[in-house]
């Protein structure tokens, strides 16, 4: 079996092991392996690593191999911000995976989370996901919750399906919105031309609700404040894209041509409000922005201070 993507028209023009790295989340040792073995095909000619992509190309290469994954506990530093009998709230650091799949075989959260309670973490229906119930993209940082008990996985989930437990972001995007604030309501699907990706789609989408606030105006760019009504795969940042202001970094969606000191997007989850399981009294967590999201806001103060001189 093998995979297919489409080289978008605003992609850069990088070398084809970093491209493949960025759109399959694999390693750049087995993409060039890969490569090396012919299997990554563009037009369905085989090419080295270092072929640059160009619009319309249609990449090829082999499904990743299956491996039997079995859960073990790694004892990972973790910022705990709220925990008790049932369910805990994590500040998840940039570049943690949040439960196993292809090419993240340890080193998750999930894995660091049953060394931290024991083991004991609620069945969530998915072996290789216990306690998760919602999740944040591998660089995407901040609050996670995850659930201990069955109490916990049930309430938490339930919270989710009705959209009343509330989740804030903050993003750095390019250009500044015109309105100070609004609501994004388009429907997303999975992008016909990389299953990686998602897509606004006309048909057979999920409906996806953003609101946003723009908290600072800087330029070329603009600090918004992101509250999920849904929380579908990528929303803020397929959201954001469509309306002409990508998040900052985004390897999938944004403009690919930034140099801020930042491994990932400009997203991060600042604030979680739900409910405790246990008598339904309101929580809330919240977790400041970390230190490289930090760094690119100076670098860009520092740039328009040099532009207004």
């Amino acid at each position: 079996m093998m995979r297919e993507f489409h080289v978008p028209p605003d992609s850069a023009a990088e070398r084809i092991d970093r491209w493949l790295v960025d759109v399959t989340g694999e390693s750049r040792a087995t993409i060039q392996k890969y490569c090396r073995a012919g299997q990554v095909t563009v037009n369905d000619v085989p090419v080295k690593a270092n072929y640059r992509p160009v619009r319309g190309d249609i990449v090829r290469l082999p499904e990743p191999a299956v491996r039997e994954t079995v859960l073990r506990a790694e004892a990972i530093p973790l910022e705990i911000v709220y925990e008790d009998e049932d369910m805990l709230v994590i500040n998840k650091p940039r570049g943690m995976v949040v439960h196993p799949a292809a090419g993240h075989d340890d080193g998750t959260l999930v894995h660091a989370l049953l060394a931290h309670t024991g083991g004991c973490l609620a069945d969530a229906g998915d072996p290789l996901r216990p306690g998760i119930v919602h999740r944040l993209d591998r660089d995407t940082s901040g609050l996670l919750a995850a659930a201990k008990s069955e109490r916990g996985y049930e309430s938490l989930s339930a919270q989710v399906r009705a959209h009343s437990m509330e989740r804030i972001y903050f993003a750095l995007v390019h250009g500044e919105p015109e309105a100070d604030r609004g609501t994004i309501r388009l429907p997303l699907g999975r992008d016909p031309r990389n299953r990686l990706r998602r897509a606004v789609v006309s048909q057979g989408g999920r409906d996806a609700v953003t609101h946003f606030t723009v908290a600072e105006r800087l330029g070329k760019f603009a600090l918004v404040r992101c509250r999920l009504e849904t929380g579908r795969t990528h929303q803020i940042r397929v959201h954001m894209a469509a309306i002409g202001h990508p998040v900052v970094q985004d390897p999938l969606y944004g403009r690919r041509k930034d140099a801020f000191p930042l491994a990932g997007q400009a997203l991060h989850a600042a604030r979680l409000t739900l409910r405790r399981p246990a008598d339904g009294s309101e929580i809330i967590c919240e977790a400041p922005l970390p230190a490289d999201f930090l760094q690119c806001l100076a670098a860009i103060c520092k740039e328009n201070s040099h532009v207004e001189k």
